[in-house]
This record gives C-alpha cells, sequence and structure tokens, in this order.
C-alpha cells in the first residue's frame, strides 16, 4: 500500500512537471509568434512609408532599395525563426538610417501623411520591443524549468534543450555619437 502511494506520489509529480514543461516551452513558441505578429505588422507599414519618402528623397534610393529588398525577403515562408530574427534585425538598422536621414528633407518632415506613418511606426517598434522583452522573459522561465531540479531530471530524459534570448546586435551596443548625428 505505501509503496503503491510513494509510486502513485512520484507519478502525479513527474506528470505535472512534464506538464509544466510543455506549458513552458508553449509560452516560448506564442511569444515568439507575437513577436512575428508585430513584425508583419511592421513590415505592412512599410510600402506606405517608402512611397511617401520616395516623393521627397533622390540620393537615399539604394537605402530605400535595401529595405524594399529585406521586406521581400521576410516575405519567405520557408525562413527560420533566426533567419527571420536577422533580417529583422537588419531592417530595424536600416529604418534607423531612413531615419536620420529624413532630417535632411524639412519638407519630409512636415507632410501630415509621413508624420502619421512616423508615429505608427515608432508604436510599431515599441511593440516589437514589448514582445522581445516578453519572449526573453518566456525563455528564461522555460531554460530555469528545464534546468532546475527537479525539471532538470525530467528535462534531460524527454530530450528538452535549452533555448537562446535575443541579443542587441554589435550595431545596436554601439555609442551614438551626437556630434555625428548632428553633423550629418
Amino acid at each position: 500500500m505505501i509503496i503503491t502511494l510513494i509510486i502513485l506520489a512520484v507519478l502525479i509529480i513527474g506528470i505535472v512537471i512534464y506538464n509544466s514543461l510543455i506549458g513552458k516551452r508553449n509560452q516560448v513558441t506564442n511569444a515568439f509568434s507575437a513577436i512575428d505578429v508585430m513584425v508583419k505588422k511592421r513590415f505592412d507599414l512599410l510600402p506606405n512609408l517608402i512611397e511617401t519618402v520616395k516623393q521627397y528623397m533622390d540620393y537615399e534610393g539604394s537605402l530605400l532599395g535595401k529595405i524594399v529588398e529585406l521586406r521581400s525577403k521576410a516575405a519567405n515562408p520557408d525562413m527560420t525563426n533566426a533567419e527571420k530574427l536577422e533580417i529583422d534585425n537588419q531592417l530595424s538598422s536600416s529604418m534607423k538610417g531612413l531615419m536620420v536621414n529624413v532630417e535632411n528633407y524639412p519638407d519630409l518632415k512636415a507632410n501630415q501623411n509621413f508624420l502619421n506613418l512616423q508615429s505608427t511606426w515608432t508604436e510599431s517598434e515599441e511593440q516589437i520591443a514589448a514582445a522581445r522583452r516578453n519572449y526573453n522573459a518566456s525563455i528564461t522561465a522555460y531554460n530555469n524549468a528545464i534546468m532546475m531540479f527537479p525539471g532538470s531530471l525530467l528535462a534531460g530524459m524527454m530530450n528538452f534543450q535549452p533555448m537562446e534570448v535575443l541579443a542587441s546586435t554589435e550595431e545596436e551596443r554601439k555609442n551614438i555619437s551626437a556630434k555625428d548625428l548632428f553633423n550629418s
């Protein structure tokens, strides 16, 4: 009787831990999907923003072309999550460059359509940043669950693997020179 109760308790604990691990892994998947949705929203905004900017900018054609190219690459449904994130980082960097160049076009900066698009873009970037923070928190909770006892025992047997959090790129970590910004 006691052995049966011990076996039953161990089985119940194992089921609870397993379900917790599955829940945390699903939470990571859900958090990545939130990033994907926000990035899609941003990609949908790009054509309008580019068309508005094209009307004013002459020599930034290569930058606009790069942004259009990155957007079309991002539409590939066969990309891995890592590839999606890499393209997203490249696009963010290109858009920062574009927004800095906008300073050279006073008429564009005063255009109401552009101002609305720029505001929507900024809101979209903030939502993506929040979704990334949520994703990293979900990964941290998942990694803790599979690395800490007693979850580590079951995670090892069920081949749960740690996941990497999203990190800033080297370019994003560089110090920004206000002097360079104002001299350009």
